[in-house]
């Protein structure tokens, strides 16, 4: 998948000091998570720590490719889109760039609702409206059977080391409204997934309701969801947890830009 066109085209720049190595920019709704539905501004970074070997956006961790954009050329590109209120910083892990910090400085002067999604290894001192949290579980770690490129061998030890960061995990908890977003494969991983959130509320001061544990299917196609979201929804039921679809897989299946 190339950069998108928005980027390389329209706001790509080459000030690599002060800017951010971006993927994606587009328009379009949240997917994902308490906010599904709320059209929102998408500011894709490419450059991960991990390989979750179900990536949906590959193009930034496995095969990062991407523009350098400086802060306020993104920022003239987010206020192009004259009704947008909400922003969404994801990645790639966007929080392993420090000028993230910036961008989400100047977007909170600016009066936008921002939501990071972060896989919950780094912390990162900035005005945050929403931290979406996905911890990666040990189903996502790469093997040689299932990682979609051939550099997994280092990749396999470091994912499955650096993938939970509990004094992060902590920090982000006590400093922003969160959901932890997990990724279900099957029923297996709910023992870890009980097990982590077991963990992280004895690792913060803030009370994690059952309704900011949120469910939701793996997969990036339509029938890949369909083969699960049934299951991980009577899970949500069973376990007390909150289901989240994945609104722009039903709606575009696995187009760019949405």
């Amino acid at each position: 998948m190339p950069v998108s066109d928005a980027v390389s085209e329209t706001i790509g720049d080459d000030d690599t000091a002060s800017g951010l190595p971006l993927n994606e920019l587009f328009y379009s709704v949240q997917g994902e998570g308490k906010l599904t539905g709320t059209p929102s501004v998408f500011v894709r970074t490419s450059g991960c720590n991990l390989r979750c070997w179900f990536c949906d956006s590959y193009h930034t961790s496995w095969e990062p490719v991407y523009a350098h954009c400086s802060i306020e050329t993104i920022i003239e590109k987010i206020q192009s889109f004259d009704s947008a209120s909400h922003v969404v910083l994801t990645g790639g892990e966007p929080l392993i760039h420090p000028e993230a910090v910036a961008l989400l400085e100047r977007l909170n002067e600016l009066g936008y609702h921002t939501t990071v999604e972060t896989n919950g290894t780094i912390y990162r001192d900035a005005p945050i409206d929403l931290a979406s949290i996905s911890p990666k579980l040990k189903s996502s770690t790469p093997t040689e059977e299932n990682a979609p490129a051939d550099d997994v061998d280092g990749w396999n030890k470091k994912h499955e080391t650096e993938r939970i960061d509990m004094d992060a995990l902590g920090q982000l908890v006590d400093s922003y409204s969160t959901q932890l977003k997990f990724v279900v494969t099957d029923r297996t991983d709910l023992e870890e997934i009980n097990e982590l959130v077991a963990q992280i509320r004895a690792n913060s001061t803030t009370t994690i309701e059952n309704e900011d544990i949120l469910l939701m299917p793996e997969g990036t196609t339509r029938e890949q969801l369909a083969d699960r979201q049934q299951t991980v929804a009577e899970l949500a039921i069973e376990y007390g947890y909150r289901y989240t679809p994945r609104l722009h897989v039903d709606l575009w299946n696995d187009a760019p830009e949405t």
